[in-house]
Formats: C-alpha cells, sequence, structure tokens
C-alpha cells in the first residue's frame, strides 16, 4: 500500500537544492540546469495524479529531472558538432581500444598547439560518430561522453543493461576503427 503523498507546496523549499545540485554535475551551466530544474516542477506539478506514493516525493522528481536531462541533451545533440569533446584511446597493449575519458590533462596547462589537437580530435570524434548507427551513437553519447546513468539510459532506449554494454563496446570498437583510419595515422 502507498505510504508517499505529494506536497508541492513544499517542493521548493525541500528539493530546489538538491535538483540544483544534481543538474548541474550534469549540465555544467548554471541557467540550464535552473531551468530545467523548473521544467521538473512544472512537469510534476501537470503529472501528479500520476504520482502512486511508492516512491518517495524526492525520488520520483529526480525521474521527472532526469527525462528533463535526456530532452536537453537530446535537443543539443541534434545541433551536431558544437561541443567539445576531450576522450583519449589507451595505447597499450593490455587495454587496446578502451577509452579513458578521466585521462584529459589539466585545461590550465592547454598550450595553443593542444587546444587545436583537442578541437581537431573533437571534430574527428563527431565525424566517427555520425558514421555509426543513429541509435547506437546517441548511447554512445549518452554513456560515454555525457555520463549518464545505465539505468536512465535503458529506461529511455528500452533495452536491458546488457544490450547497452553490447552497444557501447560496438561503439567503441568502431569508433577506435574510425579514429585509427581518420586520426591517428
Amino acid at each position: 500500500m502507498p505510504t508517499n503523498v505529494i506536497d508541492p507546496n513544499t517542493w521548493v523549499d525541500k528539493y530546489s537544492n538538491y535538483l540544483f545540485n544534481y543538474t548541474i554535475g550534469r549540465v555544467n551551466n548554471r541557467e540550464i540546469a535552473q531551468d530545467l530544474v523548473q521544467e521538473t516542477f512544472f512537469a510534476g506539478l501537470k503529472s501528479m495524479k500520476n504520482f502512486k506514493g511508492e516512491a518517495s516525493e524526492r525520488t520520483w522528481l529526480v525521474a521527472i529531472l532526469k527525462r528533463k536531462i535526456i530532452d536537453h541533451y537530446r535537443k543539443s545533440n541534434s545541433k551536431k558538432g558544437k561541443a567539445e569533446v576531450r576522450m583519449q584511446q589507451i595505447g597499450d597493449t593490455e587495454t587496446e581500444g578502451d577509452w579513458l575519458e578521466e585521462k584529459v590533462a589539466d585545461p590550465f596547462e592547454l598550450n595553443a598547439e593542444s587546444e587545436i589537437e583537442n578541437k581537431e580530435l573533437g571534430k574527428a570524434i563527431y565525424q566517427c560518430l555520425d558514421k555509426l548507427p543513429e541509435k547506437h551513437a546517441d548511447i554512445f553519447r549518452l554513456k560515454t561522453i555525457q555520463g549518464f546513468d545505465t539505468e536512465a539510459i535503458c529506461n529511455e532506449y528500452n533495452i536491458t543493461a546488457s544490450n547497452l554494454w553490447v552497444i557501447i563496446h560496438r561503439a567503441r570498437t568502431a569508433m577506435a576503427s574510425c579514429l585509427e583510419n581518420n586520426w591517428f595515422k
């Protein structure tokens, strides 16, 4: 039996800071984060009748917010090539073809040559992404570039976690091959 109740009169006081902090970590833009939180509250008001009380109010609002963030990235990704991407491929034999997003140089240490190289690599990555099947490219962007969690992507595309990882593996393999032929020559 559902035990949680919904009270939109308290949402701003109770959840706005949490939702904003959650969002800013994913979109890295203050205005966009504020807009997404506001859209979440509006969507929550519109769909209050759908709240079953099985989850907490905050969990329910976070689920709505995740959808808003995914929608935001869908819109921005339809304008391909706008964002700079910094990714590196691991080159040792044990991990050949693996991607490592964390191993990015400190942006304060970049020189002009590094910046040009990053822009060219970002362009090459997006050109290679364009060669992937659309679903694979979208899932690769969400998981690998934008860091969305597996559950959100699986829910959005109605796939299992193992299917997601197969798609990610195939996309990474295709990306590595494409970049090898077009960038690392």
